[in-house]
């Protein structure tokens, strides 16, 4: 699938008013999903395998979902232990990328913020991988970092939440 080809189903996507897409062909999948006026892809390319020649194209996959909100500190799941994260005054900050969510430069390395740190605008959080690229993300506002919500190397989605924060 080419690049002009992606760009043309996120277009469709963008103008039809549809919720989600999903185009396969062959072991090619990209799947376009709309959620609060944006757009997220997810492309998957099989791995390292000589390049076939291309199938005819799939028939295309559209279902009709209502995009979902954006997690609030207040939704996320507190596990058996752990502090009460009800707190009206906690602000998540939220993944802008759909991707793998990386909390250090490198393996091994010291994380970016640790909970309990005092972070400031501007401070870098965490990198989430897409597409091969490594985005930093940055904090919006000041506050406390009281729980990282996901783990080292996991997938996240647009608009999930990835740390807790009493702003200050």
């Amino acid at each position: 699938m080419t690049l002009e080809e992606i760009r043309d189903l996120i277009k469709t996507v963008c103008e039809s008013g549809i919720a989600e897409l999903e185009v396969q062909r062959g072991d090619n999948r990209v799947w376009i999903k709309r959620t609060a006026g944006t757009v997220t892809q997810e492309i998957v390319v099989p791995a390292a395998t000589a390049a076939p020649a291309a199938p005819p194209p799939a028939p295309f996959v559209q279902t009709n979902t209502p995009p979902t909100a954006t997690p609030t500190p207040e939704a996320i799941p507190v596990p058996a232990g752990e502090a009460d994260l009800t707190d009206p005054t906690l602000k998540a900050i939220t993944a802008p990328i759909v991707g793998t969510f990386y909390e250090a430069p490198a393996p091994g390395a010291d994380s970016f913020v640790h909970v309990g740190e005092l972070i400031r605008p501007g401070k870098v959080l965490c990198i989430i991988e897409s597409m091969k690229l490594m985005n930093e993300i940055e904090s919006e506002f000041s506050g406390v970092v009281v729980r990282k919500l996901l783990d080292n190397g996991k997938p996240v989605e647009y608009g999930q939440a990835l740390f807790a924060v009493k702003p200050a």
